[in-house]
């Protein structure tokens, strides 16, 4: 007997019913009187309001942060160290530092705000601060300290913010006073600004006193550093005669150069005597020898050669050659010329006595640059002592100047005027003349539209609680819609055993978990066999179809890739699974079922004997991918095997089955797994998609069990659930038999 609770029949009072938006609007529209009337007042209301409560104003002072120097102030002093850094930090810290509770107090005593009835917390009790303060939760007004209540009253007012991540800090203040919402922030920025200025004043101050002593005890200092390097100067000679030489080192540069201007010299006197005696050897004229040319002897003796051999020229043309007159001037040619050649023997002579003085002057003051040298050896090393006595006086002395001018600028900033505040006010506040709250305008105007929504609302919802805008779907009007259906089978042993939901051009097992958690309620209440509609018992065989067939060609119509099957009943859920793949196995498709179960039966129904490497084996790495498919023995299907590995051993890589199922579907048109009666927690370590088909091998359906497994799927996020109750009941058993 078989029993039909659906929601797409005719005449069922479980119906799948859809919102009719229409009727919503139509609802809203009949009720536009009483929208617009409630509208209206609450307009009014939101209009009274706004008008009753007292206006606060709110004006604003804005502060540059920059850093600042006096004019006077020189590129060297105000190096980029110095500078105060422009971050975020720094203008976050500046922010905290407008906001402290000292520049607040100043200012309230500035502005006297303690005598304003404003600042009073009993004047500014609320409904809502009773009851926070009645049920402990805030401090009651009168416990606080008087002070403390102004602060409180102070700071709820005040608004200080960095403007659009800039250095520019907003201060704003509002209050029931223009003129105080105006004075606040200018006051807040004139305190501030003296804060700052006071800083740098302060710094400048302690700098200074901090330098006075210092630069004492440093004179002090310089002075007996350079004591040591006098006396030192003193015992051992080092007399400086300039900037890096001392008096050994100058005589001995000194001696140096003399030495080279007697070596040359003495050279130029041997090159000329030597000169002087290859002419006198060879016989060749000495005139254009410099120092026979040069001799004045010399000079007057060519001369006198000169005339006489002119006047023997002269005669010789009137007289015989042996006239007296001729032999007499040829005697005194021969005279002269001998005189001639010994004036240039005494030159060569002199020129011999100066390369001789030369080289004894040589001699001599080789002789002195020793003695210098030694000198000049000994005065080095005294004088390491004598460079760290001076580096250390220079030490001193630097530091001496580099405190002398920091304390002359630091000095010259102690005067209030000298030390501005590394910040400036850019835009001071105002007096504001229109209110910053209450807007009567947008009020009005929000308040209009929220009452207007709301009552929209309202009705709305009452129609869909009261039923009026919900209507059936229809299964003619709406193919693109979901059609529901549930079914329950009545077997010998079980009176309820599927409940699966429709879908428009899908075999009859697909389930919607949605609509089947909706239907759950229904199945736990007992039905009456004598009241079941006629239209229920009369359903055609397409619609009460859970078979292996209709499975079967879901699976291939939809194009599914990998589809887990559970069996919670055990190995009669596996066998149905089995027949299943040799099914689509039949239908021509590639396929191949894996045996993830405990028992093995899948293996036992397919496999050719019982020792087949499988599933177990490849997890353990004992086996190859490819030995593990192995043929069907009677049908085209092929099957992965349980395997003849150890089960605990081969779990521990179970994060490898998916990559498994991902190669074999790479390879098959469809990859079944048969689970067993596996939970959903193992199913999920198959698969990485909640999207895969999930099958219940279920040939004598239980409800409770189906419920429990299908509201397990559901809470782990699966919905494509289908239930699958074995062969159709025309079927020959025969060949149903055969394909187990």
């Amino acid at each position: 007997m078989t029993e039909f609770l659906h929601m797409s029949g005719v005449n069922s009072t479980q119906q799948d019913v859809d919102i009719d938006l229409a009727q919503l609007f139509r609802a809203v529209w009949r009720r536009r009187l009483r929208v617009v009337a409630i509208t209206l007042a609450g307009a009014c209301l939101a209009f009274v309001v706004a008008k009753v409560i007292s206006p606060e104003y709110r004006s604003e002072t804005r502060i540059l942060i920059e850093p600042r120097a006096p004019a006077f102030a020189t590129t060297t002093s105000n190096d980029a160290g110095s500078a105060p850094l422009l971050d975020e930090l720094n203008i976050a810290s500046q922010v905290q530092i407008l906001q402290s509770a000292d520049l607040i107090k100043q200012v309230i005593t500035n502005l006297k705000l303690y005598e304003r009835p404003e600042f009073d917390a009993a004047n500014n009790r609320s409904a809502l601060s009773d009851i926070l303060v009645k049920l402990h939760l805030k401090r009651a007004a009168g416990d606080k300290a008087p002070e403390e209540r102004m602060l409180d009253a102070f700071t709820g007012r005040l608004q200080v913010y960095q403007i659009n991540t800039s250095r520019v800090i907003g201060v704003s203040f509002s209050s029931r006073d223009p003129s105080l919402a105006a004075s606040v922030p200018n006051a807040i920025a004139q305190v501030y600004l003296s804060m700052q200025s006071g800083a740098k004043l302060d710094s400048n101050s302690e700098a200074t006193r901090w330098l006075e002593p210092e630069i004492t005890k440093l004179r002090e200092k310089v002075s007996e550093a350079e004591k040591k390097v006098a006396d030192y100067r003193t015992a051992n000679g080092l007399l400086q005669t300039s900037q890096n030489n001392n008096f050994a080192t100058q005589q001995l540069a000194d001696i140096s150069t003399q030495l080279a201007q007697v070596r040359g010299d003495k050279a130029s006197a041997e090159a000329r005597a030597q000169a002087v005696r290859n002419a006198l050897s060879s016989g060749r004229s000495t005139d254009t020898l410099s120092d026979v040319s040069g001799s004045q002897t010399v000079q007057r003796l060519k001369a006198t050669e000169s005339n006489l051999e002119s006047q023997i020229s002269d005669l010789s043309t009137t007289l015989m050659d042996g006239h007296p007159r001729l032999k007499s001037l040829r005697a005194q040619l021969a005279d002269i010329r001998q005189q001639i050649n010994r004036e240039t023997q005494r030159i060569l002579a002199s020129i011999g006595n100066e390369a001789k003085v030369a080289q004894l002057r040589e001699q001599q003051l080789l002789a002195q640059s020793n003695t210098l040298k030694a000198a000049s050896a000994k005065a080095g090393e005294d004088e390491v002592g004598l460079n760290a006595l001076e580096r250390e006086a220079a030490a001193q002395r630097q530091l001496l100047e580099t405190y002398l001018a920091r304390y002359r600028e630091a000095a010259s900033r102690v005067d209030k005027n000298s030390s501005p505040a590394d910040a400036r006010v850019v835009s001071t506040a105002v007096e504001p003349v229109d209110p910053a709250f209450p807007k009567v305008g947008p009020i009005v105007v929000v308040a209009t539209l929220a009452t207007f929504l709301l009552t929209s609302i309202v009705i709305m919802l009452a129609e869909l609680f009261s039923g009026r805008a919900l209507r059936p779907v229809g299964s003619g009007g709406r193919q693109e819609k979901n059609e529901a259906k549930v079914a329950l089978h009545d077997q010998p042993d079980t009176p309820a055993e599927a409940v699966t939901v429709k879908r428009a051009n899908a075999p009859a097992s697909m389930l919607s978990v949605p609509a089947a958690e909706t239907l759950a309620p229904e199945l736990e209440a007992p039905v009456d066999p004598a009241h079941k509609p006629k239209e229920t018992v009369r359903k055609s065989e397409e619609e009460e179809d859970f078979s292996i067939q209709s499975v079967a060609d879901y699976l291939i119509d939809s194009g599914s890739r990998l589809a887990i099957a559970i069996s919670p009943s055990g190995d009669d859920g596996s066998t149905a699974t089995v027949m299943l793949a040799r099914t689509i196995a039949d239908a021509g498709n590639r396929i191949v079922l894996v045996d993830m179960t405990g028992t093995g039966c899948p293996s036992r129904l397919m496999a050719e004997h019982h020792e087949l490497p499988g599933v177990t084996d490849l997890l353990c790495s004992e086996a190859a991918f490819a030995d593990t498919i192995h043929p069907d023995r009677l049908s085209d299907a092929h099957l992965v095997p349980q395997g003849m590995s150890d089960l605990g051993r081969a779990m521990r890589g179970a994060d490898r089955l998916s990559l498994i199922l991902d190669a074999l579907g790479s390879a098959y048109d469809i990859v079944l797994v048969e689970c067993g009666a596996a939970d959903v927690s193992g199913v999920a370590r198959l698969t990485r998609s909640k999207e895969t088909e999930i099958i219940l091998s279920m040939p004598q359906p239980d409800e409770k069990q189906f419920i429990s497994a299908m509201t397990g799927f559901q809470k782990a996020g699966y919905e494509h659930i289908i239930l699958m109750s074995g062969w159709r009941e025309e079927h020959d058993p025969d060949t149903r038999r055969d394909a187990a």
